[in-house]
């Protein structure tokens, strides 16, 4: 590919914008619902929270336009339209309930929207992460441990896993699920033909070396036993999910997901026999009208649900205040009540977009670490949508895990963003263009020429340049 021809080729910027335009129509016309379905009218400046997602949103486009302009143009969209429908929810619970949710989580979004532009901005080359394999664990398995330590740790609905410092509450395993991800990219992929190829083969399976294994399964293990007694089972499960799965994308080996499979069924029934924590969520998942004072949450959001049917109450009519907690562990309970099956599948579809360019990012990625990284992040999503909205709808036991981009709380937003903003410069770097050219390189007629001494070392056939790229200081 010539260089002009690298110039001439679409980055998908074009696209990205008229898809964000669309997603603030959408934000827009669902206040617009909101106000006119519970009073009949649009009070003033009812289009101000729109007008400042509009804002967040633009801006994240103008700095990956400047700094990532070869990024998936999907990815911000889908969540630009998940974190609106998210805002006119907890609008139209704040009008029912008389509180003001919309204004933290615009300053939560704004928050998680300047990580990403400065994470698009600073981190050029993401690769540079992967040097810091085990202080990455550290700092990883240190965040998980603070909120046991006394005086800053909090215990909030039976779960120790808040920090409260200077007035705030602060989640730290939101950050730390997005450390140990890069923690685990790193070392397996600095060590994944180690763990294939380097062990003791019994029979048709390998079975991979004590030193290079103990160090990863001590990061997992280190992490599950300060979540287990911290009793927050939900990130656990969670932790625990994308170590297997991480594993398997690693090495190919079906043994690890089978191992993972026994592990955390042999996990779930001896939790299940000593904390009684565990006992009352499976209890409420199998018998909720055993107890109607216990599970109440439950049964409204199921009623809720069934009152909504397939196309929904609409905006505004329906009563998802009735449920405790809606606007955080039941936030798709209400967009069920008011918006349908119909609507709820909709949503589900968006975060589908999210996870499937994600995987496309990984199947693009010209590195290992780059691989593992993006698979993680993106089945960091898919586990946490699965199991809240299994717990919602009781396809699974509720757990205490958000919705990403709809629930209120500003410490798993700031950390969704934070997430997105990798999966986009990992993107970036994958779908980025690069031009090859002769083998011989006159340095005298062409000295500004930059070899790719990168693609070199990474097996390339001959020279490589760069693309051009406004900004790009290479």
């Amino acid at each position: 590919m010539s260089p002009a021809a690298v110039e001439r080729r679409p980055t998908g910027r074009a696209a990205e914008f008229w898809l964000l335009l669309f997603a603030v129509a959408i934000t827009l016309a669902a206040f617009a619902l909101v106000n006119y379905n519970r009073d009949g009218s649009l009070p003033a400046n009812w289009w101000m929270p729109t007008a400042i997602w509009a804002g967040l949103l633009g801006a994240s486009h103008i700095f990956i336009r400047w700094r990532a302009k070869y990024a998936d143009p999907v990815i911000l969209p889908c969540v630009g339209l998940l974190g609106g429908i998210g805002l006119a929810m907890q609008y139209r619970l704040d009008l029912a309930a008389n509180t003001n949710v919309v204004r933290t989580q615009l300053i939560a979004m704004a928050v998680g929207v300047a990580a990403l532009i400065a994470i698009v901005v600073w981190l050029r080359d993401y690769r540079v992460l992967q040097r810091y394999t085990f202080v990455l664990a550290i700092v990883g398995l240190g965040l998980l441990f603070m909120p046991l330590l006394p005086g800053i740790g909090a215990t909030i609905n039976g779960s120790r896993i808040w920090l409260n410092l200077f007035g705030y509450s602060f989640q730290p395993a939101e950050v730390a699920k997005i450390v140990l991800t890069l923690a685990f990219a790193s070392y397996l992929a600095d060590r994944s033909e180690m763990l294939t190829g380097a062990g003791k083969k019994l029979g048709p399976i390998t079975l991979p070396r004590l030193r290079d294994i103990v160090p990863l399964f001590a990061m997992f293990a280190a992490g599950i036993l300060v979540l287990v007694f911290q009793s927050d089972f939900g990130t656990a499960m969670l932790f625990f999910g994308l170590f297997v799965m991480m594993m398997y994308v690693a090495t190919d080996q079906k043994l690890y997901v089978i191992g993972g499979l026994v592990a955390f069924a042999a996990a779930a029934i001896l939790v299940f026999q000593h904390a009684g924590h565990i006992q009352v969520r499976i209890d409420s998942w199998l018998h909720p009208f055993s107890n109607l004072d216990q599970n109440g949450q439950i049964i409204e959001g199921q009623f809720g649900m069934a009152w909504g049917g397939l196309f929904g109450r609409g905006w505004g009519l329906g009563s998802p205040w009735r449920i405790p907690l809606v606007s955080s562990d039941f936030i798709s309970a209400a967009i069920g009540e008011e918006l349908g099956l119909v609507g709820l599948v909709a949503v589900l579809v968006i975060y589908t977009f999210i996870v499937a360019r994600g995987i496309k990012t990984a199947l693009m990625a010209r590195d290992s670490f780059g691989k593992l990284l993006v698979c993680g992040l993106s089945f960091v999503i898919v586990l946490q949508v699965t199991a809240i909205v299994g717990g919602v709808t009781r396809l699974l036991p509720l757990t205490g895990l958000t919705t990403p981009f709809l629930s209120r709380g500003g410490s798993s937003l700031i950390a969704n963003w934070v997430m997105m903003a990798i999966i986009i410069v990992v993107s970036h770097q994958a779908r980025r263009p690069v031009v090859e050219f002769q083998p011989f390189v006159d340095l005298e007629t062409e000295p500004t020429a930059a070899i790719d001494l990168a693609g070199l070392l990474e097996g390339g056939i001959g020279p490589r340049v760069s693309a051009p790229e406004q900004g790009d200081d290479t």
